[in-house]
C-alpha cells in the first residue's frame, strides 16, 4: 500500500489502545518505519526498486525494529515497555501484511530468504481500503462513538474486502484457464476494478498479455511476445547495473530489441505493469554500432 494509507492505518490502530502519552506517535512511526528504505531513492530509481520492500519488510526487521521502537518510547514517555512494544509490533506487522496484498514484490522472509512474495489481490493504491480507514478515524473522533469498536469494524471490513478480492482473483484465473491453453498464468489487479484483471501467460518462450473480464466473460489478448536471449546485446545488457537492479525487482521481465540509425536499443519491460500506457517500469540500454554501451537508464 502507499505511505499515506500506512500512516492512516497507524492512526486507526492506535484507537485500539488506551489513550496514553505517545500512543499515537509510536503507532504512526511503527506503521511507517518499514518504508524507511525510501532513502535508497537518493542512489537512483533502479536502486530504490532493488531495495524497497527488502530488509525493512522482512522477518528480521519485524522481530527487531518494533522492540527498539518500544524501548525508545518507554524511555521517552515513561510508559510500560510491554504496552509500547505490543503497539509497535502490531503496526509494523500490519504494514508488512498490507504490502503483501499488492502485486509489488515483498521480501518478507529476509534476511533468511531473499525471495519475493506477493498475493497480488489489490492495487498499490486502493481507494476502498483508504476510505474505510479514514471513515473509521473520523467516526472515532465523535464522543458518542466507541473508537475501539469503530476500528474493529474497519478491520473486519478490510479482512472481508481483501478475502473477497482473493476469491474473485481465483474465479478469474479459473475462467482464464478455460479460454487460454497456456503453461503459466499470472493475474494482476487493475486500479479501482474488481472483475477486470491484467494477465500474463507464458508457454515456453511465448508470452501473452492482456485483459480478462469475469463480469462480461471476455478475454482480450493485447500482445503476443516471443522472448529470446540469442541476441548478444540482450545478454550483455543483463550484466549492466541498471538492468541487474531491474531484473531483481521484475516478476515478468521481457526484452525488446530495436535497431535504428546504427544503434541497438534493448528495452526491458516489466509485463506485470504492462497495462500502464506509455513507457513505464522499463530499463533501456543503447549500444552504438560497435556494440559499446552509450546510455542506460530506468523509467518508472
Amino acid at each position: 500500500m502507499d505511505p499515506v494509507t500506512h500512516g492512516l492505518t497507524g492512526v486507526m490502530l492506535s484507537n485500539l489502545f488506551p489513550r496514553k502519552k505517545g500512543t499515537l506517535l509510536v503507532a504512526l512511526f511503527a506503521s511507517l518505519a518499514p518504508d524507511l528504505d525510501y532513502v535508497t531513492r537518493f542512489w537512483g530509481t533502479e536502486v530504490f526498486l532493488r531495495y524497497h520492500r527488502g530488509i525493512t519488510h522482512g522477518i528480521g526487521a519485524l522481530l527487531l525494529v518494533p522492540l527498539l521502537v518500544g524501548i525508545a518510547a518507554r524511555r521517552a514517555y515513561r510508559g510500560r515497555l510491554l504496552f509500547f512494544v505490543m503497539l509497535s509490533y502490531l503496526c509494523y506487522g500490519v504494514h508488512i501484511a498490507m504490502d503483501l496484498m499488492t502485486q509489488y514484490p515483498t521480501r518478507v522472509l529476509s534476511p533468511l530468504d531473499w525471495s519475493a512474495y506477493s498475493l497480488g489481490i489489490a492495487f498499490i493504491i486502493d481507494p476502498y481500503v483508504s476510505a474505510a480507514i479514514v471513515l473509521a478515524i473520523l467516526f472515532s473522533m465523535r464522543k458518542s462513538v466507541n473508537r475501539r469498536l469503530a476500528s474493529l469494524i474497519c478491520i473486519l471490513f478490510l479482512i472481508v474486502y481483501l478475502f473477497g478480492r482473493f476469491y474473485i482473483k481465483g474465479k478469474v484465473e479459473d475462467y482464464l484457464r478455460t479460454e487460454l491453453d497456456e503453461y503459466h498464468y499470472s493475474l494482476y489487479p487493475l486500479p479501482n476494478d474488481f472483475f477486470r484483471w491484467w494477465f500474463v501467460t507464458r508457454s515456453g518462450d511465448l508470452y501473452k498479455v492482456g485483459f480478462v473480464d469475469l463480469l462480461t466473460e471476455t478475454v482480450c489478448v493485447k500482445r503476443v511476445l516471443n522472448y529470446t536471449e540469442r541476441i548478444p546485446e540482450i545478454k550483455e545488457s543483463k550484466q549492466l547495473r541498471t538492468v541487474r537492479n531491474f531484473l531483481y525487482f521484475a516478476q515478468k521481465p521481457y526484452a525488446e530489441v530495436k535497431r535504428q540509425d546504427g544503434e541497438t536499443i534493448v528495452t526491458w519491460h516489466e509485463l506485470s505493469y504492462g497495462f500502464f500506457p506509455g513507457d513505464h517500469f522499463i530499463a533501456r540500454v543503447r549500444f552504438d554500432r560497435m556494440g559499446r554501451v552509450r546510455e542506460e537508464y530506468f523509467r518508472f
